[in-house]
């Protein structure tokens, strides 16, 4: 059996990027793209990203963002940049998509 401690201190990308695709096929999943659903799922995976992420206990303040657009052949560039403490703060991206459309979703997390 083996294990991989949890450093308080550390913000792990790869666990996040795991809880946000869950989150994102929880709310979406092979849904359809509809104009007026997009609010609420926006506020929906930003909310229950939140939620699991301050589940966890970790002493970090979180910040997430999500965007979906619909697949229309137009471009979509997003950046982000931080000035923080890196070994302890940190972000990650997660691109998400179906046939209808694309959704990314950006966590940031800074130490307490």
């Amino acid at each position: 059996v083996s294990f991989k401690p949890i450093l308080q201190g550390n913000f792990n990308t790869d666990e996040t990027s795991v809880l946000v695709k869950e989150c994102i096929e929880g709310v979406i999943g092979g849904t359809d793209y509809n104009h007026n659903k997009v609010n609420q799922w926006t506020a929906n995976i930003v909310e229950h990203s939140l939620t699991h992420l301050v589940k966890q206990g970790r002493p970090f303040k979180y910040i997430v963002n999500c965007t979906i657009m619909q697949k229309s052949g137009a471009g979509l560039h997003t950046a982000n940049s931080c000035y923080w403490d890196t070994t302890t703060d940190g972000s990650c991206t997660v691109r998400w998509e179906n046939r209808t459309m694309y959704c990314v979703v950006s966590v940031f997390a800074v130490a307490m």
